[in-house]
């Protein structure tokens, strides 16, 4: 590869001294050969040479047949001899009669087999009645074709040496190549320069901070524990939904701690040739011992720790053999090691049983999705780096942490960075409430399809659908309160839109199951009473419905005739169903029963607020989006207080901006 110096570096001479007399206008190359550049250069050389050396040889050399060879040379007494090389063809040598009449020289021709020549040209003579002692004499010898041999070992070196290179790239720098395939690949933060997360910097998750603080202060002095006898646990699971923060609050514990922070992947240790992940979880450890006391953070650990009965690995295979190497490693543990293993996963479910227990990963550490308190702590910790409006509401953490329900901490800061280019695509000065509801609705929902134009008559089914939700919504006590309903078709494939504010529950009743699924009924029963025919668009409605009231009767016990029992399989490779035909139309029997009486009484609800239905309806079609104060409006309100506190809280009131915004 040429690179272009500088004009400078041109004026110098070999020693690094200026010249004298340098002409500035000359430009100075150099080339830069590189493992790979000289390669594709010695390829190139080699297939040219051979080229050229065959062309040449077509040149002085020609092939002829062996009838051409009897009737034009033998039968003419115009050879002097036969020379077979290499048992495979015969070079002829003419005589100086030969030469001198035919003008060409290294003629040859293919013998097939030395008897079958032998045979042939013994029957010429003998045609031509030559005797013994007057034939033409035959040679045998062999000779070595370099060429020939160096093409045919060319490919098996190119490829060795493209392997050669192929590896030396992929591996890190200082791991030795293809010879180092089998070192760890995991990074190592140092505490001074890269780890700069703290636990301050990490929100929403005081439990799980609590927890890990253990980890630091032990690596921070262990001497203290070690007198009392105690034992710090030694690896800790961070189990949890994604997008909760693990390999954040691991990276903070090692920020917090001020030791060595080493991040690798499960999936680097899964390899084609079996033992080289072994290998690695050996090399991995060395390393971690020599640099002890130090932090192991193991991404995805489910890749390579995966239940040996269930994870559909059988016999010796790599996988089986990696995951036995780490159990071997954190057993192998001594107290005076100073290393703390951290995984995260969120399929603590497949994890191997020897994986878990104590001695290794000693403690499950659940980071769950952040309730109300800590979803406002996470957007006080995004809200930082944007450029809010002045005007906008004091408590907007607060206010939008209740419209998020049910978010991760990467889906907050996914609706801060959306609204922020909402603002920005709206050409606003500062980032508005307007733009974070924007955000919400995109994130939970989709883009608004602009292009998917619906005509009238599938305009009145979709508003009846929606208004059929929300009227059933605001007259069932256990449903989640309203804040949005919109007939604008979205990216997710939904026609129309509802926006509901389920509050942070941990226990469900028969009823508020119940209550839920007359609900998510009330789309399909306003269409049965309004139109003529259905349409398809409670698909996912019967989904849903079909989904709670199976669990009601397999799992939570809910139903008499099955009685008390749970049919949940919770192995994977189980095909079998864990009950028998009878309890399985039981089951059928009773899923029907629960989902006939919601809609019954859904059905029932509708006839009583027909007009109702149609207010709500009628709203959607003028408006295409309604909001609860429209509702208020229509309605009145609901006849039952809201079980969400928060929404009272953040959502009823209603300052100087929002009404600016109105």
């Amino acid at each position: 590869m040429l690179k272009k110096q500088a004009q400078e570096e041109g004026k110098k001479d070999k020693n690094g001294k200026p010249k004298v007399n340098a002409d500035p206008n000359v430009q100075v190359y150099t080339l830069e050969i590189t493992g790979r550049n000289l390669l594709i250069g010695a390829s190139i050389f080699i297939y040219l040479s051979y080229f050229f050396f065959m062309s040449s040889n077509d040149s002085d050399s020609q092939e002829i047949s062996f009838q051409q060879f009897r009737t034009d040379y033998l039968d003419k007494n115009l050879v002097a001899k036969l020379v077979v090389v290499n048992d495979s063809y015969a070079e002829v040598i003419l005589n100086q009669n030969g030469k001198q009449q035919t003008h060409s020289d290294g003629l040859w021709f293919g013998i097939g087999s030395v008897e079958s020549f032998e045979h042939n040209l013994a029957r010429a003579q003998d045609d031509r009645g030559i005797s013994e002692d007057f034939r033409v004499p035959v040679l045998y010898t062999r000779k070595t074709n370099w060429t020939s041999t160096v093409l045919n070992i060319l490919p098996t070196g190119l490829l060795l040496v493209f392997m050669y290179f192929m590896f030396k790239s992929s591996v890190p720098s200082g791991k030795g190549g293809i010879f180092g395939m089998s070192k760890n690949t995991a990074r190592k933060f140092n505490p001074e320069t890269d780890v700069k997360v703290k636990f301050e910097d990490v929100a929403g998750l005081g439990e799980a901070k609590e927890e890990v603080m253990e980890f630091v202060k032990f690596l921070k002095n262990p001497k203290k524990y070690e007198d009392l006898g105690a034992k710090i646990p030694r690896g800790a699971i961070l189990s949890g939904p994604p997008g909760t923060g693990k390999t954040l609050i691991a990276k903070a514990t090692a920020g917090e701690a001020g030791v060595p922070f080493y991040s690798c992947s499960g999936s680097d240790f899964y390899q084609m040739f079996v033992g080289v992940g072994a290998s690695k979880v050996r090399d991995l450890f060395k390393m971690a011992r020599e640099n002890a006391p130090c932090i192991v953070f193991v991404d995805e650990i489910d890749a390579i720790g995966k239940s040996r009965s269930s994870g559909g690995a059988r016999g010796n295979d790599e996988r089986e053999s990696t995951l036995n190497q780490l159990l071997v490693e954190m057993d192998g543990f001594t107290a005076s090691d100073h290393i703390v293993v951290l995984a995260g996963t969120n399929r603590v479910d497949v994890l191997d049983s020897a994986l878990m227990r104590p001695g290794r990963f000693d403690r499950h550490i659940q980071i769950d999705k952040p309730e109300l308190e800590g979803r406002k702590e996470i957007f006080n910790v995004h809200l930082k780096k944007l450029t809010l409006s002045p005007t906008i509401d004091k408590d907007l953490s607060g206010r939008l942490s209740t419209l998020t329900p049910g978010f991760s901490g990467a889906d907050i800061a996914n609706v801060c960075n959306e609204a922020a280019l909402t603002a920005a695509r709206m050409e606003a000065e500062f980032v508005e409430l307007v733009h974070f509801e924007l955000a919400i609705e995109r994130v939970i929902g989709g883009i608004e399809k602009k292009s998917k134009v619906l005509n009238e008559q599938e305009r009145r089914v979709v508003a009846y659908h929606e208004a059929g939700h929300a009227v059933c919504g605001w007259y069932l006590k256990y449903a989640d309160p309203l804040l949005k309903v919109s007939i604008i078709p979205r990216g997710r494939g939904a026609l129309g839109y509802a926006q509901y504010l389920p509050p942070d529950i941990y226990l469900m009743s028969a009823k508020q199951l119940e209550d839920r699924m007359t609900m998510a009924l009330g789309g399909r029963m306003s269409e049965e009473l309004h139109f003529a025919s259905v349409t398809s668009g409670a698909s996912d409605d019967f989904k849903k419905v079909t989904n709670m009231a199976t669990a009601m009767v397999t799992q939570l016990g809910m139903s008499k005739k099955v009685g008390y029992v749970n049919y949940e399989s919770t192995d994977s490779d189980d095909l079998t169903k864990p009950f028998s035909e009878e309890t399985a139309s039981i089951i059928d029997e009773e899923v029907r029963r629960i989902i006939n009486m919601c809609r019954e009484r859904c059905l029932a609800m509708l006839k009583d607020k027909s007009t109702e239905v149609a207010l709500v309806a009628e709203e959607l079609l003028a408006k295409e989006v309604i909001t609860r104060e429209d509702m208020i409006r229509l309605l009145g309100k609901r006849p039952f207080p809201e079980r969400n506190d928060a929404f009272d809280k953040y959502l009823e009131k209603r300052d100087a901006t929002e009404s600016q915004e109105k």
